[in-house]
């Protein structure tokens, strides 16, 4: 590979320089050197994406967090300078040399920290002008190419008082990732504040060095392994869950997005748990059976597969690294011969249980693999994700007040995700929707319809799926009762006598539309007459059967409105 001449010198790390019992780590390159590597194969899946849909904002990871108190800038700014230097994803771009993707890691440079003054917002409107400022951030896209890929922003909204807006790229970084920067950064905020030196060992490896170990391992016999164990797991299952849809959906979608959220009291979270422990389970699991049951009600489906995002840190060496090591599995979930939810929970374990143990395929390999059907109008294999999280603490900064602000900047990936945090004060739902299918009343009612279906599996899990409820009491008594009232007057009139009186008030109105064609009543009721005068005249009376077999059309209507 020869050289950029506007670059500084180049090196490239190949698989030979990892160790293949473990993952070890290349020595660092000089001060103005650039190295240039593989991508790992997630990496690899979001490049194509980006070429395929260049300047996206759907991969990118906003951070919202405010702070209250004397914050000290400079340490502040330190503190960013030192992360970017410990972790090359940080600092790395990508391109194309000979046809194909690499990762190019650039020396260490000073990360220069703007602050931006809205002090002179009134402080009643200072909340909504971040929040605006975040979703826009958020919007930003980034240039894989030139860079940087991960970008700081701090609002100074009065003296004591800042919002401080991170974002990065996904192909640098994942909700993992988030956790290492936030607790890295209270570390070495506090460190530089009180004029010390950073306290943090270097990483013993970077995101390059996993790369080339996940190239160098996922070949031969143990990559047999695992696409042999996907390919036989997956076979015959649905490429698309057709769920009921208030849009149709488009052959190109715009993955515009929102989301709604809901919350279970700590009551029916902890009973939830306890079913999980009662069972052997995790608290996951529970939830998996349920978004499937509650899938395959809304789809008529009795196989559904859902993806399951997995941290991807399978090796003690990558767990202290910023990079994009998640990975998204799909979990298929039987739900044939109407099963109690205690059945079904048994299923859904074993299933996921046998997925972990072959997590370390990436699902972009398992696509190429399997090479469904593709389509940019639906992501391959599943369009349904369901994720865990266990609530993570503030980052503690000294002297200062931290609470994470939420970001949604309007994208959503899937059909449908749901995130399940689970919190000291109960779990938390928020499902986010591509609004170009759904409406958000009818998320709003699929997240009611998930609670009520939770509350009776707690309390009932040895009821049949097709006996557990999904509707709310009020909900119930609207069917039941409201829409149910039968005592109206209607008219003692049959169809066509009813049409044809229409057609005698209106006779210049539209009444029907087929494409570019348009009847009105007149032309309707005049067509429809002639039929019927034929069909007399070929002896057909009342209570006399007439078989009509078309397409739906214009004719239809006159054929059946002439017998």
């Amino acid at each position: 590979m020869s050289p950029d001449p506007a670059m500084p010198e180049e090196r490239m790390r190949t698989p030979e320089q990892t160790s293949q019992s473990g993952l070890a780590p290349v020595p660092p390159p000089a001060e103005d050197d650039v190295f240039v590597f593989p991508l790992s194969f997630a990496q690899e899946r979001l490049w194509f994406l980006e070429q395929l849909e260049p300047g996206t904002a759907l991969y990118n990871i906003p951070l919202a967090t405010r702070l209250s108190g004397a914050l000290d800038v400079p340490a502040l700014e330190r503190a960013f300078g030192e992360i970017v230097r410990r972790h090359e994803a940080l600092r790395t771009t990508f391109r194309a040399v000979e046809g194909a993707a690499v990762q190019v890691v650039h020396p260490p440079r000073e990360v220069k920290l703007t602050v931006e003054d809205l002090t002179g917002a009134p402080p009643e409107e200072r909340d909504a002008v971040v929040g605006h400022i975040a979703r826009e951030e958020g919007l930003r896209p980034f240039d894989l190419v030139r860079g940087p890929l991960f970008r700081v922003r701090l609002l100074r909204l009065d003296r004591e008082e800042h919002a401080l807006l991170v974002t990065m790229h996904h192909i640098v970084s994942d909700g993992w990732s988030v956790g290492v920067l936030d607790r890295e950064l209270a570390v070495l905020y506090g460190a530089f504040a009180r004029g010390e030196p950073s306290p943090l060992p270097n990483p013993e490896i970077q995101y390059a060095d996993f790369a080339l170990w996940q190239r160098e391992r996922l070949r031969g016999e143990v990559l047999d392994r695992l696409i042999a164990y996907w390919r036989d797991r997956l076979a015959g299952a649905p490429t698309v869950l057709e769920l009921p849809v208030d849009h149709p959906r488009p052959a190109v979608p715009r993955r515009r997005g929102a989301a709604e959220a809901v919350a279970l009291d700590p009551e029916l979270s902890g009973r939830l748990r306890s079913l999980a422990r009662r069972e052997g389970a995790t608290l996951y699991m529970v939830l998996l059976a349920a978004w499937s049951a509650l899938l395959s009600r809304y789809s008529g489906e009795e196989d559904v597969v859902v993806g399951a995002p997995v941290a991807g840190r399978t090796r003690g060496e990558v767990e202290p690294l910023i990079g994009f090591f998640v990975n998204t599995l799909a979990l298929r979930t039987d739900l044939s011969g109407d099963p109690c939810f205690r059945e079904l929970l048994a299923r859904v374990r074993q299933a996921t249980l046998t997925a972990y143990e072959h997590q370390e395929l990436p699902f972009e390999r398992l696509v190429g693999e399997l090479a469904p059907e593709r389509s940019l109008a639906h992501t391959p294999l599943f369009q349904v994700l369901l994720s865990l999280q266990e609530e993570q603490p503030a980052p503690t900064f000294p002297g200062l007040r931290a609470w994470p602000l939420e970001v949604e900047h309007g994208m959503a990936k899937f059909d449908l995700s749901l995130r399940a945090a689970d919190r000291a004060e109960g779990l938390r739902f928020s499902l986010q929707y591509a609004t170009e299918l759904f409406e958000g009343a009818t998320v709003r009612r699929m997240l009611g319809h998930l609670r009520t279906f939770l509350e009776a599996v707690a309390t009932h899990p040895e009821r049949r799926l097709s006996d557990t409820p999904l509707l709310s009491e009020a909900e119930r008594g609207q069917v039941i009762e409201e829409w149910n009232r039968t005592g109206a007057e209607h008219p003692h009139a049959l169809v066509h006598e009813l049409f044809s009186e229409q057609a005698g008030r209106t006779p210049d109105a539209v009444a029907l539309v087929s494409g570019p064609e348009r009847l009105t009543y007149a032309r309707l009721e005049r067509r429809a007459n002639r039929l019927a005068h034929l069909l007399r005249r070929r002896g057909v009376a009342p209570e006399v059967r007439v078989g009509v077999c078309l397409e739906r059309s214009p004719d239809l209507i006159v054929s059946l409105l002439a017998v």
